[in-house]
């Protein structure tokens, strides 16, 4: 297991490359021109400075010049400066991505909890009201737009009941807990700021609710279906037979293994949560790297479009790796293959 993960660790860097070669070559296909975001459109017909804007940022050069330089400023940790914050995108990044990673963390935690347990609760009453609810709700989850469901909770939770805060991480009246780690729950936990942690949670439940939704529909089929079949296995059946009660063999002979197709699914999921919480980052004001990249996408931020890329890509190799390491921790006969 550690050599096969440091070959792993080792090809990272190599597919990281290849994602930052896709992406550099296709945010340079766009016909628009990145310099409207830099100078403004007033000052596109002044020849000056935009030969002054183009040499300031490099995009005098040719497209094979500009790879080459960006590829290594990359070796060195620079991310490029951003065209519209002025910023390293670095330093962007890291203001934005614990926003991203606490609210990420709390949907796949409603996701991962519900979708089990529905899944598993759906398996044993196969077939019955509650099988056929829990798929319903699953279908829901899966079918349902994100910003069509977050729109209608905050409205509902919000506006109507007013029984959650609205958009944002935290009460503006508040002040902000001591920068520590980013995610304000975390923060708040550690500086023992009640007031601020109850609040922080009160502002992530609904965006984490509506996140692990769509997740929580697809972990809920697929853990009925594994279980569904894994209950027809014959060490089921034996297990019964020698007298075990049905909670142990649900929990401990039949949902450790029907989880073993199931973690891929959570792996991959919490990766794309990380790119992926646009809209509901964008429907929440969650200033998280989902929003970053919308913005930075509106106003063509070449460097600051790549970053979100390659935070992206890293997400999905090292969710993809730590999955493979949970296959061999679920069943023995993988790490022993």
């Amino acid at each position: 297991m550690l050599s096969y993960t440091i070959r792993r660790l080792l090809a990272m860097p190599l597919l990281l490359l290849g994602v930052v070669t896709i992406a550099f070559l296709l945010s340079h296909m766009t016909r628009a021109d990145p310099l409207t975001a830099i100078i403004g459109e007033r000052q596109m017909n002044n020849a000056e400075v935009v030969a002054a804007a183009r040499a300031r940022w490099g995009l005098d050069r040719s497209l094979p010049e500009q790879y080459a330089v960006y590829v290594g400023n990359l070796v060195t940790g620079d991310f490029g400066t951003s065209f519209r914050t002025k910023r390293p995108v670095l330093d962007d990044l890291a203001a934005r991505l614990p926003a991203t990673i606490e609210l990420t963390l709390a949907a796949m935690l409603v996701g991962t909890v519900v979708g089990v347990g529905l899944g598993v609760f759906a398996a044993h009453f196969r077939d019955r009201p509650f099988d056929h609810a829990a798929r319903l709700l699953a279908l829901f989850g899966s079918s349902l737009p994100v910003f069509w469901s977050g729109l209608i909770v905050l409205f509902v939770f919000s506006v109507q009941l007013g029984w959650l805060p609205g958009p944002g991480r935290i009460d503006a009246r508040l002040p902000v807990p001591p920068h520590i780690t980013g995610m304000l729950t975390v923060d708040a936990l550690l500086a023992g700021d009640g007031r601020a942690l109850r609040d922080a949670l009160a502002h992530l439940v609904l965006p984490a609710c509506v996140l692990g939704w769509a997740v929580m529909g697809i972990i809920s089929r697929l853990v009925r279906a594994s279980m569904l079949d894994v209950l027809g296995q014959d060490y089921i059946t034996t297990a019964r037979a020698k007298g075990a009660s049905q909670q142990r063999v649900l929990l401990n002979h039949a949902l450790r293994n029907a989880m073993i197709p199931t973690l891929t699914i959570i792996g991959f999921s919490f990766a794309y949560l990380i790119t992926g919480a646009v809209l509901t980052e964008t429907i929440f004001s969650w200033p998280g790297i989902g929003s970053y990249a919308v913005e930075s996408a509106r106003q063509l931020d070449h460097p600051a479009i790549i970053g979100v890329t390659i935070v992206g890509g890293a997400a999905f190799l090292l969710a993809n790796l730590v999955t493979d390491i949970a296959y061999a921790f679920a069943n023995p006969r993988i790490r022993i293959g």
